[in-house]
């Protein structure tokens, strides 16, 4: 292993033992120490790589953010993924629907808090949001160009889809018991199909 890579590797690990710490004690009760010691590294390498704990904290969101819905586009046949399972896996991915998606859902909430008196917190969450507009914009335009779905107001449906996600994925982290996650992902489907003009049944992913 080259020493780039080693450092690449240090640095991987120091942001999934920083997503940990954050998501497990929240960023206000986070220090150096303590991620340094889930990552098993030095705080002097830490700070090597991250000098403030707000720059490890964006990083950290970064990279979890960086994480989600990776294999949406897979299909281990090999062949084409239609555009509803695709946009279906999408929402799977916005929804915490097991224990890393709500682990990012937690961070996902320290970023809410922090960005109602940080700039660069809302700053951060504003982009992040647009990324994960312009990916749920990408697979409904993907299914309008193949005709598997309806032509739409993108944008507007996309906002709909993240509101929904943002509204049902909160109430799951609440454990609320009037939302199960099939309930969650049904109603999303269920109104968002008939712009789409597809099956009201969420698909099979």
């Amino acid at each position: 292993m080259t020493k780039a890579e080693r450092a690449l590797e240090t640095r991987e690990r120091i942001l999934t033992a920083a997503c940990e710490v954050i998501a497990d004690i929240g960023f206000e009760n986070v220090s150096m120490r303590k991620v340094a010691e889930h990552a098993g590294v030095s705080k002097a390498l830490l700070h090597y790589h991250f000098d403030t704990r707000e720059k490890l904290f964006a990083e950290a969101m970064t990279h979890s953010f960086a994480q989600t819905g990776t294999d949406t586009d897979a299909d281990a046949e090999g062949g084409s993924v239609p555009a509803a399972v695709v946009l279906a896996r999408i929402l799977r991915s916005m929804l915490p629907s097991d224990a890393e998606l709500r682990q990012d859902w937690k961070l996902w909430q320290e970023l809410w808090v922090r960005a109602q008196r940080d700039a660069a917190a809302r700053h951060l969450a504003v982009d992040l949001y647009d990324q994960l507009h312009a990916w749920v914009g990408g697979a409904v335009e993907r299914g309008i160009r193949s005709g598997e779905f309806a032509d739409c107001d993108v944008a507007a449906l996309s906002t709909l889809v993240m509101a929904l996600c943002d509204g049902l994925g909160i109430r799951l982290m609440l454990d609320d018991p009037g939302v199960d996650l099939a309930t969650a992902r049904s109603t999303i489907w269920r109104t968002i199909a008939p712009t789409l003009a597809v099956d009201p049944t969420f698909p099979q992913i």
